[in-house]
């Protein structure tokens, strides 16, 4: 058994609670989709947010909205780095997989910028 770290980013629409879900949503079910991962599998995720973005934690909706009740996660504020980009979701998903697996990173909306 190996750790594997699996890493996405979205651009969200606006600062508000329901845009933030959504983007929380969409991006962990494209990652959970992606990898096939099972949840049960999850170590712990780690969300980050730009400064721009504070109107909810998205491990509430990770919990609430995709089932992650037995998993350890925390919200951080991402680095304020100067023209970097704005309105970011990030997450980074720890789990327990095979040697082989090969994870596959999600880039989502304007965040597909970040890894051409």
């Amino acid at each position: 058994m190996a750790v594997k770290g699996i890493r996405g980013a979205i651009t969200v629409g606006g600062n508000t609670e329901e845009e933030i879900k959504q983007a929380t949503i969409e991006l962990l079910s494209n990652m959970l989709e992606e990898n096939s991962i099972e949840i049960e599998k999850i170590s712990h995720v780690i969300f980050t947010l730009t400064k721009d973005l504070n109107a909810a934690f998205p491990a509430k909706f990770a919990r609430t909205e995709l089932g992650f009740t037995k998993t350890a996660m925390m919200c951080f504020t991402e680095l304020d780095v100067p023209d970097a980009l704005e309105m970011c979701l990030r997450v980074l998903i720890v789990l327990n997989s095979e040697e082989d697996f090969e994870p596959k990173f999600v880039y989502l909306k304007g965040a597909s910028a970040l890894r051409k």
